[in-house]
């Protein structure tokens, strides 16, 4: 009787069909979620390609809400740790669910949060799974093979691919074309399997076969096969995986997202486990093997990394010293154009390995972890011997140790983790979010990250880009007021106790943020958004090495959207910033207006923006729409126009085809960029295109 009158409803409020196999997903707003998820930016990172590429599977293969974990629906950031609390709660309770829209019976559930949720999920009927096939079969038989061939450059000629200079000091150039290639293939299914593999060549890098530098046509190369509860077996990875455990402070390999307009979500990690590698970045992830053993309420994971990264290895000066050779850091940017950076590719291996056991209790609502782990490179690492560098890490080993814990009671949710390094250094971070009422949740996360803590792949909640020498309160809040009305706002303090890079003597900081949105239907939305931050930075043109004053900038937001027809939707964006440090007040906006067409086979972005900043403190961030898999916030400093258009079109079934061209332009500059960067000119226009086929 409770499932027929939850149908009823469900029928009586969408006037829709009510098997969850017929209801029709809408494509969903991935400008919208990047605004409220992603932290502000302040530097240009593809960091956050891994977390859009995992929203993009999870649209293309929908999570079954009757077979998830809290966990996986913790890694949307759109339901709310209560939220996710009574979902499993109404399961236990209730039993499956029948239909996607019982999700409204859910206390805590509005309209709002579920048609956010529901591009992302699904309800399968339990009844109409068929025995599976062999897993080979299953491979094979998968209807979502992709391959993906993707080709961008910037049209004009940098200056790292002209002739070099025959002088005395004669200029390294690039090796290789101005071309970027890609190649990428991948099949899954949510549950079951995962195998890709993908191929890059950036721009300047050559593609040859050179196997004493180890170039084997294409420069990086990221294979991985991961299978999913195969007996008591809850994972099994081979090849590239990344390691998402706790709240990331001691194994957070995997996306994550800081500080931005989503205050309550966003707050603790999704504690994710194994999972698949599959993006360029050439840092930041684990090859090898992994497995994760169920042995009833605990799970007992295991893990191996063996590979390479790039260091600048050099000699030792001191003959006194127990080795020969040492590097001072790992380079990230994985490029390899020049002589001196192909030197440096692969110079030090790196070796991690670990265990991790984990208990969750009846209910889902109680989890403790227990991770040790150890890293172990070919050489020394030494640092250069800078004040602020004083507790850093050095020498060939390190291992941590720690704690996490996550407790749901009522509509409380705490979380933490704790953990030590070898150095004695202890890392804590601890959490609460709460569902104040239906319209008013909260979030509170109190960190500690002492100055000798060390952890290579740690990224934890934090203010700095490393869990290391800070301490920080954040608190934040959502309140939907009213219909349609919805308010975010969030505080963060937090101290550095230690020195930093530009940062010569223990600084303080605040950080804070307040925005406003008003959706009156599903056509159209308005939102406003300030954001103020003040952090300690050394002080220019001063004798005095250790003075460092606050750099205080603000950021103004104001944004509207309007979809007058289904094939027609309009987008402005105006922002404006300031900063001020020891000097005259700078500032800096940008004016943007987006005409986005949606036919059948047919899809066309475009957009017009004019920018303005006294300087690159001031410099606008700005989304942009892009091929798919790639994600684009660029940095605009300096005078002028930027313009783009995204052409998508589908000629078949299985073919889809993006050609994206763009063109900046620059006022009174007579060149553009630095370095073998610099381009003569003041347009920079770049070409992207990119195929995919499914099979």
């Amino acid at each position: 009787m409770r499932h027929l009158l939850l149908l009823f409803l469900a029928y009586a409020t969408f006037l829709l069909p009510l098997q969850a196999q017929d209801y029709a997903r809408r494509p969903v707003d991935f400008d919208l979620l990047i605004q409220e998820i992603f932290a502000q930016q302040e530097e240009e990172t593809l960091e956050y390609e891994d977390f859009y590429e995992t929203l993009l599977l999870y649209y293309q293969q929908p999570l079954d809400l009757n077979q998830t974990s809290p966990e996986q629906l913790a890694s949307l950031y759109i339901l709310s740790r209560p939220q996710i609390t009574a979902l499993f709660k109404h399961l236990d309770t209730h039993g499956p669910l029948l239909s996607i829209y019982e999700l409204q019976a859910i206390p805590g559930f509005d309209l709002v949060t579920i048609y956010q949720l529901l591009p992302f999920v699904q309800v399968t009927d339990a009844g109409l799974q068929a025995t599976p096939a062999p897993l080979w079969q299953r491979v094979i038989g998968a209807d979502n093979h992709a391959l993906i061939l993707r080709y961008e450059r910037t049209l004009q000629q940098r200056r790292g691919y002209t002739a070099a200079d025959t002088g005395a000091r004669v200029a390294s150039r690039y090796l290789g074309s101005p071309e970027k290639l890609l190649l990428r293939y991948r099949v899954s299914h949510p549950g079951d399997f995962s195998f890709g593999l993908t191929a890059e060549k950036d721009a300047g890098e050559q593609f040859t076969w050179d196997a004493p530098t180890r170039r084997y046509g294409f420069d990086f190369y990221s294979a991985h096969l991961q299978l999913y509860n195969k007996g008591r077996f809850k994972a099994i990875a081979l090849g590239d995986y990344q390691l998402q455990i706790g709240q990331g402070l001691l194994l957070g390999s995997g996306y994550s997202v800081g500080k931005g307009s989503e205050t309550i979500t966003t707050t603790s990690r999704a504690n994710l486990g194994i999972r698949p590698y599959s993006s360029v970045l050439e840092y930041n992830y684990f090859r090898g093997a992994a497995f994760t053993y169920s042995l009833g309420r605990i799970d007992a994971s295991g893990f191996y990394s063996n590979k390479r990264v790039d260091a600048n290895l050099q000699a030792q000066p001191d003959t006194l010293q127990p080795f020969d050779d040492f590097f001072s850091g790992i380079q990230t940017s994985g490029f390899h154009r020049t002589p001196s950076e192909l030197a440096n590719k692969g110079q030090v291996r790196e070796q991690v390995y670990g265990t991790n056991l984990s208990y969750r209790s009846p209910g889902k609502i109680l989890h403790l972890g227990f991770t040790a782990l150890g890293t172990h490179y070919s050489a020394p690492m030494q640092k250069a011997g800078a004040p602020y560098q004083l507790f850093a890490f050095s020498g060939r080993r390190n291992h941590n140790a720690g704690m996490n814990y996550s407790l749901s009671w009522q509509n409380l949710y705490f979380f933490g983790e704790t953990a030590v390094s070898s150095s004695g250094g202890v890392g804590t971070v601890n959490g609460l979010m709460a569902s104040l009422s239906g319209k008013v949740d909260m979030a509170l996360l109190y960190r500690n990250y002492a100055r000798h803590f060390h952890s290579f792949y740690g990224n934890a909640f934090g203010e700095g880009t490393r869990n290391s020498n800070e301490r920080g309160l954040y608190t934040g809040i959502k309140i939907k007021p009213l219909p349609h009305w919805e308010v975010t706002a969030y505080y963060d303090h937090f101290r550095f106790p230690w020195l930093g890079y530009r940062v010569d003597a223990p600084s303080y900081g605040d950080e804070y943020l307040v925005r406003l949105l008003f959706k009156p239907n599903r056509q159209g939305m308005l939102y406003a958004q300030f954001r103020t931050e003040s952090k300690g930075l050394n002080a220019a043109n001063t004798a005095r090495m250790d003075y460092v004053a606050q750099a205080l900038r603000r950021n103004y937001l104001l944004s509207y959207e309007f979809a007058p027809t289904k094939t027609v939707t309009l987008k402005s964006r105006v922002q404006f910033s300031s900063y001020t440090h020891e000097g005259p007040r700078q500032t800096g906006y940008l004016i943007a207006q987006d005409l986005l067409f949606n036919f059948d086979k047919v899809r066309l972005s475009t957009r017009f923006a004019l920018f303005d900043t006294d300087s690159y403190d001031t410099r606008q961030y700005v989304y942009e729409r892009d091929v798919l898999y790639a994600f684009a916030i660029p940095a605009f400093s300096g005078r002028g126009t930027r313009c783009y258009a995204l052409l998508q079109l589908r000629p078949s079934r299985d073919l889809d085809v993006w050609v994206k061209y763009g063109v900046t332009r620059f006022r009174n500059q007579d060149t553009i960029g630095s370095g073998l960067e610099t381009i003569e000119g003041c347009k920079r226009s770049e070409m992207k295109m990119q195929v995919r086929y499914r099979f």
